[in-house]
């Protein structure tokens, strides 16, 4: 058994037929969704790749082939969905405030003062690019590699492992003072 011909109602769509439209959504959808998934995307963002793929199917002036689209449908959400997840991948998100009527104790917030100062003093200890590099990513919200390799004068590929050795470096200097991991 072959692929369904989708032309007549691709033109039928094309056209304004409501119908066609349910009938190729209804069909084509749940390939489409397939697509997103195997990319890695959440549930909201393969619907929302879903939907776009299908507008892009509205914006377009007309397939050469229109044989050929659940293979159009299924190239487009793929780009969509890597589209996507990369758009993710560069977010940095910046944390929240704490909701209101949460304060911590007094003992909390000692505790976590001592830690902080003995982490900052221990920074303050570290060779220049270490420290500069810890200063960058512990801000609000952290610049991206490229920003960092800008900021430092380094190549961006070179700011994970200069990552690496100033964050093993900062352990051992914890280490010594008698931090250990929780």
């Amino acid at each position: 058994m072959g692929q369904p011909d989708f032309g007549p109602w691709l033109t039928a769509a094309a056209g304004g037929d409501e119908t066609a439209w349910r009938l190729l959504v209804r069909d084509l959808s749940p390939p489409v969704l397939r697509v997103a998934r195997t990319v890695g995307l959440d549930d909201p963002d393969t619907a929302d790749v879903c939907q776009n793929t299908w507008l892009e199917l509205v914006r377009c002036p007309g397939l050469r082939d229109p044989a050929r689209l659940p293979s159009w449908l299924s190239t487009t959400a793929r780009r969509e969905a890597v589209r996507v997840l990369a758009a993710r991948r560069r977010e940095s998100p910046c944390p929240l405030p704490e909701p209101p009527g949460h304060a911590p104790s007094p003992e909390v917030v000692f505790l976590a003062a001592e830690r902080d100062r003995a982490l900052w003093l221990a920074v303050e200890r570290l060779p220049w690019p270490h420290r500069e590099l810890v200063h960058l990513l512990a801000s609000p919200c952290p610049p991206t590699y490229a920003e960092i390799a800008g900021k430092l004068g380094i190549r961006p590929g070179s700011v994970g492992p200069l990552r690496r050795r100033a964050l093993d470096r900062l352990r051992r200097l914890l280490e010594a003072q008698g931090y250990t991991r929780p």
